[in-house]
């Protein structure tokens, strides 16, 4: 278990739109165009493990990596979110210093952070087998990854996990007690439910194409400490009236055009099934 974390605000990090591979100018390095031979861009990557002199370490669940076209890596090894500007050309993807915000967390999960942050910086070589992507650093250092299968949008539960304000980005906290995660779940007859940080709700969700439209949304009225008040505001700000989404891998962004939002990421069936 994790213990206690901090809010934070950060940038923009895990939350960054990817586009399908390929060459873009680059805005995170510079304005370096990035070229990838080995499609390694626009991919959402499960972190399978990490070897450092020789050590293989498996990675904790839900430990992920993208890298972003336009010159943005983001990452989160079970602890921190990571954002690093990032060139891909050809099979050589370099990292530069990563920015990460400073979660208190399971000290085995800040051993694996602390070398998986080692392994991607700098120089690093990729090679694609199959669903399967190898990063390796000088000195034999590697990262082993696995495409993500996105989620499903429809009948998946969604923890909500960042709040979007235009180009802020705030974590909810990972202290607030279980019964008020914040999540939401889309049913197949149009209705979405879920708990928005202190009150449950539900309410009309209507998708199509890339957009989800929420109707007025309806929810019980208790009345909780302000932080968990403060995040049900953000949370119920995100799902008023139409949005745009994107699911890649089990990641899921909602954005309205007023820049408010959230990040999501998708539930295990059977932690899912635990909650009403």
């Amino acid at each position: 278990m994790r213990t206690q974390r901090m809010t934070l605000s950060v940038s923009v990090l895990a939350l960054l739109t990817l586009a399908a591979c390929g060459t873009e100018s680059g805005s995170g390095s510079g304005g370096d165009t990035v070229q990838s031979d080995v499609p390694v861009t626009g991919v959402a990557w499960s972190v399978d493990s990490v070897t450092v002199d020789g050590k293989k370490t498996e990675a904790p669940e839900g430990a992920r990596m993208q890298i972003d076209p336009k010159g943005r890596a983001t990452a989160d090894f079970g602890c921190n979110h990571i954002g690093v500007d990032a060139r891909v050309k050809g099979d050589r993807v370099t990292l530069g210093k990563p920015v990460t915000t400073q979660m208190v967390c399971d000290e085995d999960i800040e051993k694996f952070e602390k070398a998986a942050i080692e392994a991607m910086g700098g120089e690093l070589t990729a090679e694609l087998s199959g669903k399967k992507l190898t990063l390796t650093k000088e000195g034999g250092t590697t990262m082993e990854l696995s495409e993500e299968k996105a989620a499903d949008l429809v009948g998946t539960r969604w923890t909500v996990t960042t709040l979007l304000a235009g180009e802020t980005a705030t974590t909810v906290p990972a202290d607030l007690p279980k019964e008020r995660t914040p999540y939401l779940t889309l049913a197949d007859d149009g209705t979405v439910r879920g708990n928005s940080g202190c009150n449950s709700f539900s309410g009309k969700a209507t998708v199509k194409g890339s957009t989800i439209d929420f109707g007025a949304i309806a929810g019980t009225r208790k009345m909780c400490p302000e932080p968990e008040m403060e995040v049900e505001r953000a949370v119920l700000a995100a799902l008023d009236g139409p949005v745009t989404y994107t699911v890649k891998g089990s990641t899921l962004t909602l954005t309205a055009k007023d820049g408010k939002g959230l990040g999501a990421t998708a539930e295990a069936p059977e932690s899912g099934s635990q909650h009403g």
